[in-house]
């Protein structure tokens, strides 16, 4: 299939907004900081009643015009005088991207086993980049097809939006591409975020700690990497969460607790990790309801905190899955709003980012409605990722309407994908 997809593309060119917009610095939470990641994501879609002739156009001007509420995004990043991601509002604007597939939509095959290889040539990359201040922050590129669909590749920096925020985004682009008035409009101050005044550490943060890699994972990782993706039917979930209760030690589950013990203890498994090796559970919890206040209704940013668990492979392995579990759920229970703000003041004071060493960090898009993102063609066929951010992260899609069944996709080198597949096998 990646040998099929020939794609012509244009000059760029860039996308002002409609109107003129504020000037000067924005300002990033801490939030926003560690988490300075581009995030590729497509939309695939193809109607009955219209074809794609006008598609680049629409999505453009709708794009102008969305840019005027949400103008950070048509801004450059740099560097503040504290050191730290700020948005210099400079309405250099959005580049844009207009492209031809030599082939029909369907030849990009099913999404629920992304070929990432191929989905890639359907976002813009600015060629030669060697850091995000080189990269706007918002890549938009429109690819025509034969059979008359088209594909809308999203390349944003994860500084300037989580999961709900950026779907709150396109979703609005699409209603203003349908000509309708924003159902939520953008509550761009993210200066409620900020770190107190003096800075309080309360609890240990160890989505930080710097883990020894005792098992020398990293030559592992010389190997050529395969990414692949293992769908979890209702069924598949139910039998998870039922392997988690069945010793006693825990009354209930959820399917994202079971799903992550199950994953994160194949993929340790998989790693041949050391019995001895530290290993590291990172996952993103939203935080906008457990904030005192909550965070006001169209938040745009980073409102998540990473959580995380930890123990050693040996732990892992040996103990039933309700152990694993038990400490996902604890880390769930530990993001209360004195937990978020000791996270933010933890990044004032020491100013690193999260050790990825030993670590998968699990990203949840199950949740996210980006199926619903209309510019007048109807929902997207389908959608997801382009590419995966790090080589520790794993996601979890959904996919269908009903969205019953999970979809976890990651990338493992060869020798250990192969021990991580027979592991997916229950």
């Amino acid at each position: 299939m990646a040998n099929k997809l020939y794609i012509r593309k244009g000059e760029p060119t860039v996308v002002l907004p409609a109107e003129e917009t504020k000037k000067g610095f924005y300002y990033l939470s801490n939030l926003d900081q560690n988490i300075a990641l581009p995030v590729r994501t497509v939309y695939c879609y193809k109607s009955a009643s219209r074809g794609n002739e006008d598609a680049a156009q629409v999505i453009k001007e709708s794009l102008s015009k969305i840019l005027v509420h949400y103008y950070p995004m048509a801004g450059r990043l740099k560097i503040s005088s504290e050191g730290k991601l700020i948005v210099d509002c400079t309405e250099e604007g959005v580049v844009f991207v207009e492209a031809e597939a030599s082939c029909v939509i369907e030849d990009l095959g099913d999404m629920k086993k992304p070929d990432l290889e191929t989905l890639t040539k359907l976002v813009y990359d600015i060629p030669g980049a060697t850091n995000i201040l080189e990269i706007p922050p918002l890549l938009i590129q429109v690819t025509k097809f034969k059979c008359g669909g088209f594909v809308l590749g999203v390349n944003v920096n994860h500084c300037m939006n989580d999961g709900l925020s950026a779907m709150q985004f396109v979703n609005s682009w699409g209603e203003t591409a349908r000509g309708i008035d924003l159902k939520i409009p953008p509550f761009l101050d993210r200066t409620i975020l900020k770190a107190r005044n003096s800075p309080k550490i309360e609890f240990p943060h160890n989505e930080f700690t710097e883990i020894e890699d005792v098992s020398d994972t990293s030559k592992l990782y010389e190997e050529e990497m395969l990414y692949r993706s293992f769908c979890f039917d209702p069924d598949k979930l139910e039998l998870l969460k039922k392997k988690a209760t069945e010793d006693g030690v825990l009354k209930k589950c959820s399917t994202f607790e079971a799903l992550s013990a199950f994953v994160w203890r194949s993929r340790t498994e998989a790693l041949s990790m050391h019995p001895d090796q530290q290993t590291k559970l990172l996952f993103a919890v939203d935080g906008r309801s457990k904030f005192v206040p909550p965070i006001p209704k169209g938040f745009f940013g980073n409102a998540i905190v990473l959580s995380n668990a930890m123990c050693n492979a040996c732990e892992l392995l040996k103990k039933p899955l309700s152990f694993t579990v038990g400490l996902i759920s604890k880390a769930i229970d530990m993001v209360t709003d004195s937990y978020m703000r000791s996270a933010i003041d933890y990044f004032e004071v020491k100013r690193t980012r999260p050790s990825l060493t030993a670590t998968l960090l699990i990203t949840t898009w199950t949740g996210l409605s980006f199926h619903t993102t209309d510019f007048g063609w109807g929902k997207p066929q389908s959608f997801g990722p382009a590419t995966l951010p790090e080589k520790e992260v794993i996601l979890f899609l959904s996919h269908s309407e009903e969205r019953k069944s999970i979809t976890v996709l990651l990338g493992l080198p060869a020798s250990a994908m192969k021990k991580f597949e027979a592991l997916m096998e229950i």
